[in-house]
Order: structure tokens, then sequence, then C-alpha cells
């Protein structure tokens, strides 16, 4: 890769190789971080094949398996290798393709891979096997002698691992269970979820110490107060009402006699308009006829005229 940016203005080479530090270093765990870095990285320097590389990755890493491929197969043409074969397969299967990563399997190229890059293109194939429904199809896929070797290489944990999820699927438990326990042996890096699995066959939870802080803190009751006559009282909660009752002054406490006397309205047509209203809720109301003799209401359809 630094042969390549070294074809670059030496400033425009810093700025690309920072980037792709960054996509490297965010790539496991914040990969929409990482694809933003990529993008920067590829509008900078798109003819560089390690920049096409990285950005297929980052693409490939937040599901954008059609913008993966496309980077993939422009690095391949600027390199001429066939070291990222698998995983373009692998991204014909995210687009909904398992029958082109299957093909894929079986082209010249698989051949100029190496043990590990075969490797995860069995696995691949296998993978494409399952999403065509053909579980028992995947199994025999991966049974290799890699699979039966008991030394430990940096793909065995994930092989073994695919395979006891390929025996799972066609319901062989048993067998299962022990290949994800070989998986888990050969895990030293973490990188399967081996042990959450076997706990899960054998029916084992985990359960986070925090939840378990957070049940006790709602477990905990208000102990009870005794009364003088040996009587366990219960807390009482004031209802939402009965405290904004509780806590609104009268009115007469909140107006004084002077502010009460101010409040009243002069006498004037105005008082006298509203003496007459006063004296008319004396009168029984009488509904108002309409232009046919009946009282005015609703119309058939439930609308007011």
């Amino acid at each position: 890769m630094r042969q390549e940016l070294m074809s670059l203005p030496k400033t425009l080479a810093e700025d690309v190789a920072k980037n792709l530090v960054m996509v490297a270093k965010l790539l496991d765990d914040e990969p929409e971080r990482a694809y933003q870095y990529s993008r920067v990285a590829l509008r900078l320097a798109s003819r560089v094949a390690a920049v096409r590389e990285a950005a297929g990755f980052a693409s490939y890493a937040v599901g954008k398996y059609s913008e993966a491929l496309a980077e993939f197969r422009a690095a391949r043409r600027m390199t001429g290798n066939s070291e990222l074969w698998p995983v373009m397969a692998d991204c014909e299967r995210g687009m909904g393709r398992p029958e082109r990563a299957l093909a894929m399997a079986g082209e010249p190229e698989v051949q100029k891979l190496d043990r590990a890059g075969q490797v995860e293109m069995r696995m691949v194939a296998a993978g494409a096997r399952r999403d065509m429904g053909q579980a028992d199809a995947a199994v025999v896929t991966l049974q290799s002698p890699e699979l039966a070797s008991n030394s430990i290489q940096p793909w065995t944990a994930r092989l073994r691992y695919a395979y006891a999820d390929a025996l799972l699927a066609v319901g062989r438990e048993d067998e299962a269970r022990e290949w994800f326990a070989k998986a888990l042996e050969a895990d030293q890096s973490g990188s399967t979820d081996a042990s959450d699995r076997l706990a899960e066959l054998d029916g084992v939870e985990f359960v986070d110490a925090l939840d378990l802080e957070e049940t006790a803190d709602l477990e905990e009751t208000v102990e009870p107060e005794e009364t003088a006559d040996g009587d366990v009282s219960q807390p009482v909660e004031e209802s939402p009402a009965e405290e904004s009752e509780a806590d609104e002054p009268d009115v007469d406490e909140r107006l004084s006699d002077e502010d009460m006397v101010e409040a009243e309205p002069e006498a004037g047509p105005e008082a006298d308009d509203a003496k007459d209203v006063e004296d008319s809720k004396d009168v029984e109301p009488v509904a108002e006829a309409t232009s046919e003799g009946q009282a005015a209401g609703p119309d058939e359809d439930g609308d007011d005229r």
C-alpha cells in the first residue's frame, strides 16, 4: 500500500493514509464511521487499488453489498490477483443471488487462492447452499481436510463454527454441540459466539449483573410505620387532585378587602345588562322552533344545520 501511495503528491498521500488508518481502526467496532472515512479516501485517490479495497470492506461491513462488490471488482482489475474472490462471492449472497455465489465457487480463480482463501470460499459456498434451502448439501460442502485437522489455523474456529451451525440446521444437535465446543477451543481471538451457542444448547441463561441490581432496587419497599395502638399504618399517597386543592389558596385569602372592592364593576349600563341576564336565569329556556315547527337540532346526518 505504501508503494501505491508514493505515486501521489506527498500532502495528498498523507491525507489518504490518515483516512485509511481510521478505516482499519474503526472497521470492527464502528463500521459506520469507518465507511465515512473510506468515502473520503475514495474521493481523494480513487485510482489507488488499496483505497478501492478499503472502501469495499467498509461498504461490506455496513451491508452495502452492491457498493462493496463494485469496489472489489475495481481493486481486482487494478491488481490482477484473486484474493478478493471469496468476499466478492459473499457480496452476491448479500444481494440475494446465492446461485451466483455458488457458481463463483466453481470458477478457476478459486484454484489461484491460498489455503485460507479456499477455506473462506468453501464457507461462502456452504452459506449459499443454505440460502437456497439445501441444508444437507451445506453440511457436505464444509466437510474437508481442513475441518478434520487438529492443527489450529486462523480460519479453524470459523470453519468449525460454520460446520456446527450447519449441523444444527439439519437437526443434528448432539454433533452440533460437539463442534461448537471445538470451535470455542480454537477461538483464541473471540471471533465467534461459540460460547453463547453452547450455553443456549445446554439451557444456560446468562443474566447481566446490572439487570440484577436494577431488579433489586425495584423490589425495595417502604417500611410501614407502627402507630401508638400497635397497628401498622400503610403509607397513603395523595392524589394529584388533592395535592392541587391543598396547594391552591382560597379566593378570600388571595384577595384583600380592598382588592375585592376594586374588582366590583361600576354601576352603569353594563351593570344593568348584567342584572337583566341574571334575572333571565330564572326563566325556563324554550327551544327555538324551526321553520317546520320543530326544535332546532342536528339533521339526519348528525351535522348541525
